[in-house]
């Protein structure tokens, strides 16, 4: 398949029965319906609960429009394109999946979130939205006060037949308010908002990836009894005792090099389809970064918002980045197109390689130094003579407050070290050969 056109072909595939395909009787030519500008209320529907969300639409054409996605002070922006004379394509920027909607004739609208990733059916969330609600959860003049101020750290404790990570709830009210962020070793959240009713609460959020909820109650002891769910993925119950002391892992002790090891090695294709080895001329006596990423990854993302323009500021003190894509689907042609996306949409300048099919267990099969591999991202910083200095599993963004500040400060600390020490002899005699034969 010719990705370059995928999706213009995906997006009409993909209305079904959400375009009339009908004319107005006696009027071949109706006026073409938009969105209407201004804040929205949306609602999905998973199994048989709602997850609601709020967008903003500015422009009265899709030629003009900015569709955004609000989560507490989080703005996500994305494209509208019109379908015909009553229907929307929204994709999801850089991640294969979309809004696809009809706009009804009372002016709402109906229609479902699609994954876009070629023969991987089944994931769609239906949802509704009505223009002019800027609640999420309660209607204005219908609060209840709230028992307790939620405010604070929060242990959560999942269940569920498979193991689960670790998670952290850090949690702002104010008033009915409830702001905050659900962090694990493998990431975060994202920015999560909602409400405190009685001694019931909810969050959610929806920046594009897959909608995220929790909701529980307050039990008489203070501790909390719930249940959280990833739209498409899983439901898992939890119980939550505040602990302001409470710390996950430390994220650079998890993945390591097996014993005996002290490199990495790695030889995958870029995006044209050369093979691009960690071993190339390229990064000798540079420091590397190598990042372990996938579109699909809402965290990965959010690495590469912070990676790309770092990189590109600091890239002339003798410093290089790889980032390594597993995908959805196990194509380079499908790769080619949606790391191309994130590369172009973040200006990453930095080489962008194919790793394959976008799971943990290849991983580790392709990367047989590292002990395991346990999410995505993983950042792997490898100093001037080709040693593996630190491993960082997951990634912690801005939302999380502190933990975003240490994880900048100790990013610099250790690559400014690293940076500052000498490249070896050998690198250099290797950097000058190959600069007297390309005739530099």
């Amino acid at each position: 398949m010719n990705f370059k056109n995928y999706l213009s072909k995906a997006k009409y595939l993909s209305l079904g029965l959400l375009l009339s395909g009908t004319a107005l009787a006696g009027d071949k030519n109706p006026p073409a319906k938009f969105i209407k500008e201004g804040v929205w209320r949306g609602v999905f529907t998973v199994s048989e609960s709602q997850v609601p969300f709020n967008f903003e639409l500015k422009g009265k054409d899709a030629e003009h429009a900015v569709f955004t996605l609000l989560n507490g002070s989080r703005r996500d922006n994305f494209h509208v394109q019109l379908l015909g004379k009553d229907s929307v394509f929204i994709k999801m920027n850089t991640y294969d999946a979309a809004l696809v909607a009809k706009i009804n004739d009372d002016g709402t609208l109906s229609g479902e979130y699609r994954s876009l990733v070629p023969n991987f059916r089944g994931n769609a969330l239906p949802f509704t939205a009505e223009h002019g609600k800027t609640y999420r959860f309660v209607e204005p003049g219908k609060d209840v006060a709230p028992t307790a101020d939620l405010t604070g750290k929060w242990e959560l404790k999942l269940y569920s037949k498979e193991a689960v990570p670790a998670s952290i709830a850090l949690l702002k009210q104010k008033g009915n308010k409830l702001t905050g962020v659900v962090m694990t070793v493998v990431g975060d959240s994202r920015e999560i908002e909602g409400t405190i009713q009685g001694n019931e609460f909810a969050l959610s959020g929806f920046t594009g990836p897959s909608p995220f909820i929790i909701k529980g109650k307050i039990n008489d002891d203070g501790t909390l009894s719930g249940e959280e769910g990833f739209g498409i993925y899983k439901n898992l119950k939890f119980d939550a005792t505040k602990n302001n002391d409470v710390e996950l892992p430390d994220p650079y002790k998890l993945t390591f090099l097996k014993e005996g090891y002290k490199k990495l090695d790695f030889t995958f294709p870029d995006l044209n389809g050369k093979q691009v080895s960690l071993s190339d001329s390229k990064y000798k006596g540079k420091v590397v970064i190598v990042e372990i990423i996938g579109t699909w990854c809402p965290n990965c993302t959010d690495q590469t918002v912070f990676l790309s323009p770092w990189f590109n500021k600091n890239k002339k003190r003798g410093v290089e980045a790889i980032a390594i894509g597993f995908e959805q689907k196990d194509s380079l042609e499908y790769a080619k197109y949606t790391l191309g996306k994130l590369r172009d949409k973040y200006n990453i300048g930095y080489d962008i390689l194919f790793g394959g099919l976008a799971d943990k267990k290849l991983v580790a099969q392709k990367l047989p130094a590292i002990n395991k591999f346990i999410a995505f991202p993983t950042t792997i910083i490898i100093d001037r003579k080709g040693d593996v200095r630190e491993i960082y599993t997951g990634y912690t963004g801005t939302v999380t407050g502190k933990y975003f500040d240490d994880y900048e400060k100790k990013f610099n600390k250790v690559l400014d070290a690293l940076i500052a020490e000498p490249a070896p002899e050998s690198a250099a005699n290797t950097q000058d050969a190959g600069n007297t034969v390309q005739g530099k």
